[in-house]
């Protein structure tokens, strides 16, 4: 759909500007937006690059373990039938930390790794490995549910990928977008921890 909708924008300014005589205008344009994109790829990729670089070296320290820890409390309120010993649990917190320091990039592999541990964890409740409800094939748990909520939600306290931007494109600060991105993802999480919540006890 989205695929459509950028094809039909495309189309409509070409025909908008051959029509109103500005097609050298729309070459220019296609052409400065090319060679933006790329400094805008290198830049990314040098930021990625590096703050993914400190997750690894915080990871090969200890330090992921140890705020893993930390948040099983928050873990156990928001997955309660989640044995805390599951192998999904060091996953999802990988996740959630990397989210919080704004390391999508890095909090994707860590997100696709608990996916496919909670579906483990399904086929373990068909068969009667583990406890919990057992639900048709296919469908998602409500692990799942909650853990895809709450990474979307995506609490940030370093908006990484925002500072980057504002420093490509000349800002005089940067991260001044820190405080009210905080602001954004801490109102967007707590919703999305009490939609949770509630659906968990009301899920019709």
């Amino acid at each position: 759909m989205l695929n459509l909708l950028w094809a039909g924008m495309i189309i409509a300014g070409v025909f908008f500007a051959a029509f109103t005589g500005q097609i050298p205008e729309v070459t220019k344009a296609a052409l400065d937006s090319s060679k933006e994109a790329v400094t805008l790829c290198i830049t990314i990729s040098g930021v990625m690059a590096f703050w993914t670089g400190m997750m690894e070296i915080a990871q090969e320290a200890g330090m992921i373990r140890k705020l893993s820890a930390k948040l099983l409390p928050f873990l156990h309120f928001l997955f309660p039938e989640l044995p805390s010993s599951h192998k999904a649990i060091p996953h999802i917190s990988t996740n959630i930390i990397a989210n919080i320091l704004g390391l999508g990039w890095a909090a994707t592999p860590a997100g696709l790794n608990a996916m496919q541990a909670l579906s483990d964890l399904e086929k373990e409740r068909r068969s009667g490995k583990a406890p919990g409800p057992v639900l048709p094939p296919g469908t998602a748990s409500k692990e799942m549910c909650n853990f895809l909520i709450l990474n979307i939600s995506s609490l940030q306290l370093i908006p990484v990928n925002i500072i980057a931007y504002r420093s490509q494109y000349g800002s005089v600060n940067p991260a001044a977008i820190t405080g009210a991105g905080i602001l954004a993802t801490s109102a967007s999480t707590l919703t999305a921890i009490l939609y949770c919540k509630y659906k968990n006890h009301h899920p019709y």
